[in-house]
Formats: structure tokens, C-alpha cells, sequence
């Protein structure tokens, strides 16, 4: 398992931080994964702590958060929990359900934070320490920002993590949101003298324009820090990343053919929306426009309507209803107009929903589109399935604690057919399997059958690239990048070698 105690030995590393959340760290961290693994190296991805909603069952059957599946991708290698070892999931403002090496452990509330602290950064470490026993080299994200002060004595995600591993950080900032010098010399100032020996310089991510017009400021960020640019990445359009918080479709806009017969799709935004990553293949398809809503009058007028994962079934529910969607989605389906709903969707589809677990509300009402009933089980289903639909298999995994059943005695169950672990009832479909849609023969067949429900005569374009393909262009882009636009010499070097000594302190710093 490796040492318990001490700073980590063995593997060269890096930890990418980033001026804010959304900086681009996952998307960096996984660029550089996906350059290392084309150069020969034994590359492994790890964040210490995510806190997503967004998150993939692994073939062992543990849990990790999306980011870092798809990071594992990028470096081709198999993905698994000691990747990363804590998960937090947000149930509400003040409150996360914890993943601990990829299985349930319960919950962490803020008045919890500090005192429980102590186990998880042990778990990370220690997970840190096997990987670093088994790759040649880790690529680590950290979270949010490295400069939170108010937790920087009990940080084991950022600076914290970069100290006890010896690792060099690089610091990404989104220079499109405007103000990345302020933020990437703030970063480093407000750092104790300590933490700053580690910071060895920068990456400008997000660029458009003229590289001339900024690199005189570049050079000035160079001399106030004595830190170097190590390169400045541009705007891909055509290049996305596996969310951690939201949706991404926007990345999957403007396919280049497209069918007179545009299938219209609303996603409904769910405040505690889960594994939205789901309706990435649907994005991706020609012929089929996304829109993520909370509107009542996109739901009614759309040609299919997807209720997508959610953290907080009940909570969600009550929004759905509060927003007037649960009376969009009832004249839909008397209307004969497709919906889907997937895992926490499919569960708000049924007649009732017992959740002593989640909410703590005990039973409520459901939208009553299904013939079904939930309750919710302590224990939490986390695997892969093998199935297949209209002779197409159908490769999926399962994140719940609902279990949904069919009620004998709702006369509409006569009528309902299997689809998957589901039910479908004539136009309303249901479903616990996420991953659905990456399976390209599944995800034409379906799509061309709910376009008939709707009267849309959709048809799949021939020689329309796979999903998986158009997402492994997307990581090799990403490494495109790196090497156009880094400077790799640099950056192989500070991995190998760490921190160069000797860098600027900058004040004021912290104690």
C-alpha cells in the first residue's frame, strides 16, 4: 500500500491546480495524460477529492467521478478508485454523501468538515502512495482553487497534497473569463512562503485571438513571479470534457451533416442533476438538437423529453411540479409524446416513492406515468450490466439506492413491455442504467423508433462516426495541443525532476 506517513516516494508527478473552478484543470490534467501515455509512459491520473454529481461505475465495480474515468482514458489505462479515493456528492447546500475508495460511507456535513478531514486525506494519501507503487508517473488535479486560506491547514487536495508528495504545481487559468493575470499573481501571493517553493509556473488556457497582442504580458507575469508561462492553450471548439457539475452538450453542437428531420430533445436541468454525461451521445448525433431547460414550454414542445439522473429524487420532484413541468409532461403523455426518464427520471415517473434514506420524506406521490413504485434500499447498487435491446447489446452501469418495482395492481402493468431493467408504456420510457447511449447500434435504433413515436422520420447518417471514436479524437486533440502549444521539454523535465529550488517568494503570503 505504500508508506502512511511522510512525504510519498517513488513515481515523478505533477498536481494541476487552477486559479478557480472551471479553470480547466480536468481538461489540462487529462490532455497531458493522454501526451505522456503517446510518449511511452506508464501515466496515471488522481484527485485526491472531487465533488461531483458526475460519476462512472468502474469494472471493479467501484465509483470515481467522471472526470477522472475519462482522464483514465486519456492515458489508457484501466480506471479505479484509488484515482479517486474521495467522492463527495452534494445532497444539499450544507451536506455531501461520501464515496470512500469507491463505495458508500455516508455523510459530511460542513459543521463535520474539519473533524472528519483526518480520514479521508489519510485514505487519499494512502491511495496516492499505491498508485505512485505501480505507474511511472501521476498526473494529480486538484480542486477548486489552491488559495482556499480558511482550509489550508487541513488541505490534502491541493497544496497540502503537492507538500507531502513533493509535487510541482502548475497553475491553469480561463483567461476568456477576463482577469487571469490578477488571479494567477493572487493565487501565488496569499500562499505561505512553503506552499510558493512548489508553484513552478502557469498555463494560459482558453485563448482567441492574437498570441502577439499577449505575450508582452506573459513576460511581465514571468518577472513579477519568477515563474514561467509554460504555454497558453487555445479555444477548441471541438473539444469538451465529461463534466463534473453540468451538462456539456454544447460541445457537440454543429455536427456537419444533418437530416432534414431535426429530432428536437429537452433535458430537463434538475437542481441536483446527476450523471448528465448521459445525453452526451444524444448530443452527438446528427440530426439531434439538446437543449438543457427548466421551462414548461420547451418540455411540451419538444419531440422527446429526457428526466435525467438526480441526487435528490423527492427535492427534485417538488421542483419539477413547482416549475409546472410535472402538467407538461402529463399532457405529453396523453398526447402519445415520448419521455425518458433515467435512474432518479425513472424513478419520478412512478406512482410512489418511499425515501426514508434520501429526503427522509417517507412516501410521496409520484408523477404517476408509470405503472410503478420505488423504495428506497441502504445499500447502493454500483456495477456494470451487459444487455442488449431489439438485438443491439447494450453495455451500462447502476448508481442507486431506489429500487423500482412494477405494481400489480395498477392496471396499466398488463400494458408495459421490458425495455432494459426498465419499463416502457407506449411512449414513456424508463430506465436505472446510465451509459445507455454510448452504444451506437442502441442509440440509432431507439432514437429511430422514438422519432416515429413523435412523428419525425430520424434516420441515423451512414458512415456516421461512433461515439467512442469521436470522444478518443477528442483526447487526442487535447495532446495535439499540448504539444503544439506547451513547452514539453520544460514541462517533461519539472515532472521528472520536480520543483526547480530557488523560486521568488512573493509577499504577503500566510502564516
Amino acid at each position: 500500500m505504500g508508506r502512511t506517513g511522510g512525504p510519498s516516494s517513488g513515481a515523478g508527478g505533477l498536481l494541476v491546480a487552477g486559479t478557480t473552478s472551471g479553470a480547466g484543470k480536468s481538461l489540462v490534467t487529462a490532455a497531458i495524460c493522454r501526451w505522456l501515455a503517446r510518449q511511452g509512459h506508464r501515466v496515471a491520473p488522481f484527485k485526491a477529492q472531487n465533488m461531483s454529481n458526475n460519476s462512472m461505475v468502474c469494472p471493479d465495480g467501484s465509483e470515481i467521478g467522471r472526470a477522472q474515468w475519462l482522464q483514465a482514458l486519456s492515458a489508457g489505462v484501466t480506471p479505479e478508485a484509488a484515482m479517486n479515493p474521495v467522492l463527495l456528492k452534494p445532497g444539499g447546500d450544507t451536506r455531501s454523501h461520501v464515496t470512500l475508495m469507491g463505495k458508500p460511507f455516508g455523510e459530511l456535513s460542513s459543521s463535520g468538515w474539519i473533524t472528519d478531514r483526518a480520514l479521508l486525506a489519510e485514505t487519499a494519501f494512502h491511495a496516492l502512495d499505491d498508485l505512485r507503487s505501480r505507474f511511472d508517473i501521476i498526473i494529480a488535479e486538484g480542486a477548486g482553487s489552491p488559495t482556499e486560506i480558511n482550509l489550508r491547514a487541513h488541505d490534502f487536495i491541493n497544496l497540502g497534497l503537492a507538500r507531502r508528495a513533493n509535487f510541482p504545481v502548475l497553475v491553469v487559468g480561463d483567461i476568456d473569463r477576463g482577469g487571469v493575470f490578477a488571479a494567477m499573481f493572487g493565487t501565488l501571493a496569499l500562499l505561505s512562503e512553503d506552499d510558493q517553493a512548489l508553484v513552478a509556473g502557469w498555463v494560459i488556457n482558453k485563448f482567441r485571438g492574437d498570441l502577439g497582442l499577449l505575450e508582452p504580458a506573459l513576460e511581465q507575469l514571468r518577472d513579477l513571479t519568477g515563474r514561467p508561462v509554460f504555454g497558453t492553450l487555445p479555444w477548441l471548439d471541438d473539444v469538451w470534457i465529461d463534466a463534473e457539475d453540468a451538462l456539456a452538450v454544447d460541445g457537440w453542437s454543429d455536427r456537419s451533416s444533418t437530416p432534414t428531420d431535426v429530432l428536437q430533445v429537452a433535458v430537463v436541468r434538475f437542481p441536483r442533476v446527476s450523471n448528465t454525461t448521459d445525453v452526451d451521445a444524444l448530443a452527438a448525433e446528427s440530426g439531434v438538437t439538446v437543449t438543457v431547460t427548466a421551462d414548461a414550454d420547451v418540455v411540451a414542445a419538444a419531440h422527446l423529453v429526457v428526466l435525467p439522473g438526480s441526487r435528490a429524487t423527492v427535492a427534485d420532484l417538488e421542483w419539477l411540479r413547482h416549475r409546472g413541468m410535472a402538467q407538461a409532461l402529463a399532457v405529453r403523455q396523453q398526447h402519445s409524446q415520448p419521455i425518458l426518464g433515467i435512474c432518479g427520471g425513472y424513478q419520478m415517473l412512478s406512482t410512489s416513492i418511499t425515501d426514508d434514506l434520501e429526503s427522509g420524506r417517507g412516501r410521496v406521490d409520484g408523477l404517476g406515468l408509470l405503472p410503478t413504485t420505488v423504495t428506497f434500499d441502504q445499500s447502493k447498487q454500483l456495477r456494470t450490466e451487459t444487455s442488449s435491446w431489439r438485438g443491439h447489446p447494450v453495455v451500462s452501469y447502476q448508481i442507486h439506492h431506489g429500487r423500482v418495482s412494477l405494481d400489480a395492481d395498477d392496471h396499466r402493468s398488463g400494458l408495459a413491455d421490458e425495455f432494459l431493467d426498465g419499463i416502457q408504456l407506449a411512449t414513456t420510457w424508463g430506465t436505472t442504467s446510465h451509459g445507455l447511449f454510448e452504444n451506437d447500434g442502441f442509440r440509432r435504433s431507439w432514437l429511430t423508433e422514438v422519432g416515429a413515436q413523435a412523428g419525425i422520420h430520424w434516420a441515423p447518417v451512414d458512415g456516421a462516426p461512433s461515439f467512442g471514436s469521436l470522444r478518443l479524437g477528442m483526447l487526442d486533440r487535447l495532446a495535439d495541443a499540448v504539444e503544439e502549444h506547451l513547452d514539453t521539454e520544460r514541462l517533461l523535465a519539472l515532472i521528472e525532476r520536480g520543483c526547480p529550488t530557488g523560486l521568488s517568494f512573493i509577499p504577503p503570503g500566510v502564516p
